[in-house]
């Protein structure tokens, strides 16, 4: 029975106090990354990970993150038992993490196990080792318990995500609901993990005949068709680089990567005519993660026609992410995670913090027209507009591409990843002509490619117009039906700072959107 002093972890369930305030909010105040970094270990059937979040952001930092694939469920199916080898090599790997985590003075951590040390007959066994050799305490979180976590996470990066999420592991796969207002609903879990379904008898036909049976009962359990299919997990996330190897896609960021469902059924066939070997020198996959590969694409093949999303988006947020979710405040959750880290790079790394916000409200009337999705990218555009100032002069609007398109940022689509590296080249660079970049500029629209560059363009020029805020010496207005871009300058400060090579930007800006320029109160 819980005591009255018992900690509950995720769910509801009882834990050792010696697992820290999981059953408490971590987050109370508004600047949480001033908390201590917070480590999580997951223990899956085919990985052991350690992650270590620098402290508690509505955007994670990852300060630290490694695993090992140690194939612990492998051949459960036979035994129902932990793989001996994997055995000894999870906790060899978890001895290191230990060790780790207290060098890192990582509080609170947290360990989870998932499928395998759930349903292994030596699990509790495994668990006792393990507490016995590094002092970590395993928490077992149940199927649905994990499907529910997992969704979670896919809300650490979409906040208003709404469908259905899949979390696929080396024993297990899990099916949750989002609805949409932040919250969980239906959550499920099944046996269809590659390492589970590898040790079907029967061949290839009994396989699938498993596979189909299963998804079938899982459908029934969720019979409207969702808007949306979130993908978690290796073995989907390995599927999704072979699709943008088939494709040609050119960024490789596997976070909110977008497929339809024709073409994951042409990538499943596309994995079934090529040599595995030959993919995963060509994807960079690991030998491990790549040889559940043809078990996992028959999975997601019955899933695409049984439950028919829209569209199937990945994740890389996932029962990890969950668990930080999990601690949130309520006002935290509401946060943009876009805005949230672009506020932080900019406290950390700009040479002016706050001038973003101050920037955004002097270009804002250039952009009278834009929805509220375009407003937030403007936004996180200018408060994020400086923070590689100490890239060398010649390379920076590079870097700067390069760190908006690649970072480890929640809340973006590729498209909008691409708009925001392009906007913040022009804002150190007139032509992006020439640079490595430019096929990824084939992901936008014209349209999104000329409302970039004229917003790299106004942020070029704003901040080179004051030091401090824009709209105090002056105010752009646009006049579309004139075609002119008017400049009034209202103080000396203002007409001081209105130089030569100031009035040349604000030509350029005026170039960029097709019309003249004015300058008012010289």
């Amino acid at each position: 029975m819980m005591g009255e002093a018992a900690i509950l972890g995720p769910g509801g369930s009882e834990m050792h106090p010696d697992w820290g305030p999981f059953g408490a909010p971590l987050f109370d105040g508004p600047d949480a990354r001033r908390l201590a970094r917070v480590g999580v270990i997951d223990i899956g059937s085919n990985s052991v990970r350690l992650v270590v979040f620098d402290g508690a952001a509505r955007s994670p930092a990852y300060y630290f993150n490694e695993k090992i694939l140690c194939g612990l469920g492998a051949g459960f199916a036979e035994t129902g038992r932990l793989n001996p080898e994997g055995r000894v090599r999870a906790l060899n790997e978890l001895k290191r993490f230990a060790a780790l985590a207290r060098g890192m003075k990582v509080s609170p951590l947290l360990t989870v196990a998932t499928a395998a040390v759930r349903d292994a007959e030596d699990g509790d066994e495994f668990r006792a080792e393990v507490e016995r050799t590094t002092g970590l305490r395993i928490w077992v979180v149940e199927g649905s318990e994990e499907a529910r976590l997992s969704a979670q996470g896919v809300l650490l990066g979409w906040p208003g995500a709404q469908g259905l999420v899949c979390d696929i592991g080396g024993s297990s796969m899990e099916l949750a609901e989002v609805l949409g207002d932040g919250t969980v609903g239906r959550a499920e879990t099944s046996d269809l993990g590659p390492l589970k379904l590898a040790g079907i008898k029967g061949g290839k036909k009994a396989v699938r005949a498993h596979i189909a049976d299963r998804v079938s009962g899982l459908a029934q359990r969720f019979p409207t068709r969702p808007e949306r299919l979130f993908l978690v997990g290796g073995s989907w996330r390995a599927i999704a680089r072979i699709d943008m190897e088939r494709r040609g896609y050119p960024l490789k960021v596997l976070h909110e990567y977008r497929m339809t469902p024709k073409a994951i059924l042409e990538t499943i066939a596309y994995i079934a005519e090529n040599d595995i070997e030959d993919l995963r020198a060509r994807t960079g996959t690991s030998d491990a993660r790549m040889r559940l590969v043809p078990l996992a694409s028959e999975v997601l093949k019955q899933l695409v026609r049984s439950l028919r999303p829209q569209e199937v988006a990945i994740s890389s947020y996932g029962i990890r992410e969950g668990l930080l979710y999990e601690q949130m405040t309520a006002d935290l959750r509401r946060r943009d995670p876009l805005i949230e880290a672009a506020r932080h790079a900019e406290a950390m790394n700009a040479r002016m913090p706050g001038f973003g916000r101050a920037l955004y409200n002097f270009v804002d009337p250039l952009f009278p027209r834009a929805r509220p999705d375009k407003k937030r990218l403007i936004r996180a555009a200018c408060l994020l507009h400086d923070v590689s100032w100490r890239a060398h002069p010649d390379y920076r609007a590079e870097v700067c591409f390069d760190n908006a398109t690649r970072a480890n940022l929640g809340g973006l689509t590729h498209a909008e990843r691409v708009f925001l590296g392009l906007a913040l080249l022009h804002r150190y660079k007139s032509s992006r002509k020439g640079t490595n970049f430019e096929p990824l500029l084939t992901i936008l629209t014209e349209a999104e490619i000329r409302d970039a560059e004229i917003l790299g363009r106004a942020m070029r020029f704003g901040a080179m117009f004051t030091t401090e805020t824009p709209t105090d010496h002056g105010a752009l207005k646009l006049y579309p039906k004139r075609k002119v871009l008017e400049l009034t300058l209202k103080t000396d400060e203002g007409r001081a700072l209105f130089g030569e090579v100031t009035e040349a930007r604000l030509k350029a800006l005026a170039g960029a959107m097709d019309c003249g320029y004015e300058v008012k109160g010289r």
